[in-house]
């Protein structure tokens, strides 16, 4: 029972963080980072109203009535992004009880909305924003064929934590899905072209201009996915890992004109110089640095440095979903591996932003927008570094999860019950 409430107490946390009015907040006296890893500004203060950053400036004054955090000798960042989880969508995978991340029987693959699984009382949702997470991307990552469905951007927090739906659509052409849904990649990106090719807006047709016989079109959310894409509304994120299919890959965006995301690209350091002509960005676990299968021989975990070197936007993926708070221990992971400390921080800000269309609301500490705050004790990337406060669109989250509560039960071993012989 007590577990249970433990758990019930994580799920109300997430529910009720950013339900009340927002209060006017001045962090001061801290080394600010304005943009992603850039805008270095010394005994900063940050302003914060109704939600929103309202400026940050150098010993700037504090206006009556705010709340002042005093952040003398501390390090503020806006509130990092996790791509490419599972956030609200997965729980215990073992318990026997639905993993909305994997719709193996779902018939319309390719409309799958993540949106109508998504749990804002997930126990996991606070275990990552008190490592100063703040946003993520959260989709499906499994079905019965190559198409995953469309994603969302969360904010970890608030009365409504959906931030966009719709944000991508998700679509696997590594070796296993060629293996599980047609045997041999000839035939994959065969039925991907085709598939992409019938989407095509048809600018012959007028409309049919006799009204009579026109008739009202079915309700498609596939149809309605894909059209998205084709518009350049959303991106395509394509799971691919091998040299070749990244290729294919560049090739498909240059013949279709799509918004492409690479996701994994295990081997894309070998062709950063065509990705980064074509535009695309990489998301990517930056710790993997061996090879898994064949698709991922020449895995490394100086892709990372190599791909910003080569101009490639870059965004960061957990090692997984229950340690997407991780995602800032491997940004600092891909600095030791070469990547310089901006970019590493703007893999985990900024550029994600951009990647899935929210930078006009978040992703730096810019007047007007979402006020994403995290107030650390240190260089967040380092290891032993950890958030003293955390702002999610301006309300200050407790950092407590069910992982707080069990250690702050058990760690006093006096107060363990006895066991009787």
């Amino acid at each position: 029972m007590s577990i249970m409430k433990s758990l019930m107490g994580a799920s109300l946390m997430a529910l009720m963080a950013g339900t009340a009015s927002a209060e006017d907040i001045a962090i001061t006296g801290g080394t600010a980072f304005t943009d992603g890893g850039k805008g270095k500004v010394e005994n900063a203060t940050v302003l914060i109203h109704d939600g929103k950053i309202q400026s940050v400036t150098a010993g700037g004054d504090v206006p009556q009535g705010y709340r002042t955090v005093d952040a003398a000798g501390k390090w503020v960042t806006v509130g990092f992004m996790a791509a490419g989880t599972e956030l609200g969508l997965r729980e215990v995978s073992l318990s026997g009880n639905i993993t909305d991340h994997n719709a193996s029987k779902a018939s319309n693959t390719i409309g799958m909305d993540a949106y109508y699984a998504f749990n804002p009382a997930s126990p996991v949702i606070p275990n990552t924003r008190i490592e100063g997470v703040t946003r993520a991307t959260a989709g499906l990552t499994a079905s019965k064929d190559m198409w995953e469905g469309q994603g969302l951007v969360i904010a970890l927090a608030g009365d409504d934590m959906i931030v966009r739906r719709h944000a991508y659509v998700a679509l696997d052409m590594d070796e296993g899905s060629a293996n599980s849904n047609f045997g041999s990649r000839a035939a994959l990106w065969d039925a991907i072209i085709t598939k992409l090719e019938h989407a095509r807006p048809d600018e012959d047709n007028d409309g049919d201009k006799d009204d009579k016989k026109a008739k009202k079109p079915k309700y498609d959310s596939g149809k309605e996915a894909l059209d998205r894409v084709m518009k350049g509304e959303v991106p395509l994120m394509i799971t691919v890992e091998r040299r070749q299919d990244i290729l294919h890959t560049i090739a498909l965006k240059k013949r279709f004109g799509i918004n492409v995301v690479i996701h994994g690209g295990a081997e894309a350091w070998m062709v950063a110089d065509e990705l980064a002509s074509a535009g695309i960005p990489v998301v990517l676990d930056p710790i993997r640095n061996l090879p898994e299968d064949f698709d991922t021989l020449a895995n490394t975990g100086a892709a990372a440095a190599r791909l910003h070197a080569a101009g490639v936007k870059v965004a960061f993926l957990p090692p997984d979903t229950h340690n997407s708070r991780l995602v800032v221990q491997s940004a600092g992971n891909a600095v030791a591996m070469g990547m310089p400390w901006d970019a590493a921080v703007d893999a985990i800000s900024k550029n994600p932003a951009e990647i899935f269309g929210v930078a006009g609301s978040y992703g730096t500490l810019e007047a007007g927008k979402d006020a994403d705050v995290v107030v650390w004790d240190g260089d967040p990337l380092e290891l032993m570094t950890s958030p003293d406060a955390v702002f999610i669109r301006g309300e200050e989250v407790p950092l407590v999860s069910r992982q707080t509560k069990l250690r702050d039960r058990y760690k006093d071993i006096s107060r363990a019950p006895a066991f009787k012989k």
